[in-house]
């Protein structure tokens, strides 16, 4: 089988990261092509990974012979730029999340309908972890009975640089931003269930530059499933210890953790009557593998002739609930989504 001419559309430190997978680590995908607004991005890609490079989306759709388009790209240009490449007639994956609002995310999905040949998939990688893989396993399998109670945490290390600080205005807010993984993942523990009432309560203590975008640093809500599930999530970039991404399950049969206190390496420093792990450095490092998992899954569906394992309907009610949150932190109050 010919391989998938994929291009990348955003060269930052996370697409870079995409850019040397597919270039280097994915069966039956070829990067060919890179775009950018920074010129030292597009020397990058050419230098490094030897492709063509453009200096925007529009010019990398000219690229002869291109099948697919991988966005990782400002959140604010999501919507826009995904549904331009499927009007271009290639497949397109999109880093999460869909889009910042729920309108948004409808138009999307209305286009992608009208061209089913098409492969439209949304970056929620975790759902690629071993750990949380094996957990909705489980779930669905019955092992842990009725699953009535869900805790997630999402927490980025102190950032001294101020990225954050630059990232917010256009971030969507911490829910959307940092916590959406955490809310696909909980709608798939739960099989899609209908969230009924959000809950939430936020601060900005170690960046009140936040306060500029009316953003916060520290959160914490709670929805109400139907069903009788409680599901929580606590989310910060203010770690100490480095990065953290964690869920605990529990069901009337038994619980389940995932992620809880991993380090680089299986090891502990004990000097001096003190103990010492060193933390998880960012998300890349915690979620190396889940990475290469998601574009071996986009690269084999579309191959495969089948459809994305992740639905757009999953990212819109993502987005949905995310925007709930959010809405809630802003108004202090509950809000009902039944």
């Amino acid at each position: 089988m010919d391989p998938l001419r994929i291009g990348i559309v955003g060269l930052g430190r996370l697409g870079k990261r995409h850019a040397e997978n597919l270039a280097r680590r994915v069966p039956g995908a070829a990067l060919v092509a890179a775009a950018s607004p920074v010129a030292d991005e597009r020397d990058w890609a050419a230098r490094q990974l030897g492709i063509a490079t453009f200096d925007s989306l529009e010019g990398l759709l000219g690229h002869a012979g291109l099948d697919a388009v991988w966005l990782v790209t400002p959140t604010t240009l999501h919507a826009d730029q995904i549904v331009q490449v499927l009007e271009a007639g290639k497949h397109v994956f999109c880093e999460k999340p869909l889009a910042l609002e729920v309108a948004d995310c409808d138009r999307v999905a209305a286009v992608a309908a009208a061209r089913p040949a098409q492969v439209a998939m949304v970056g929620f990688m975790r759902r690629f972890d071993p750990g949380y893989a094996e957990a909705r396993r489980a779930v669905a399998a019955g092992e842990l009975g009725t699953l009535f109670r869900i805790h997630c945490d999402s927490h980025d290390p102190v950032d001294p640089d101020g990225f954050f600080v630059r990232f917010a205005p256009t971030s969507g807010g911490l829910f959307l931003d940092c916590c959406i993984h955490d809310v696909d993942l909980v709608r798939w523990m739960l099989g899609g269930a209908r969230p009924l009432a959000v809950s939430a309560h936020g601060s900005r203590v170690m960046y009140p530059a936040l306060a500029g975008c009316n953003d916060v640093d520290t959160a914490a809500a709670l929805v109400e499933f139907e069903g009788g599930v409680l599901a929580s999530f606590h989310v910060s970039r203010t770690s100490h210890r480095g990065y953290e991404a964690s869920m605990a399950l529990t069901g009337t049969q038994g619980g389940m953790s995932i992620g809880r206190e991993l380090a680089p390496l299986p090891l502990v420093h004990e000097r001096g009557g003190e103990r010492r792990q060193p933390g998880l450095p960012d998300f890349f490092a915690r979620f190396e593998a889940a990475f290469l998992n998601e574009a071996k899954a986009f690269v084999d569906a579309i191959q495969g002739g089948r459809p994305s394992p992740l639905t757009l309907q999953d990212a819109r009610e993502a987005t949905a609930l995310a925007c709930a949150m959010r809405e809630a932190l802003a108004s202090g109050r509950r809000v009902g989504l039944g």
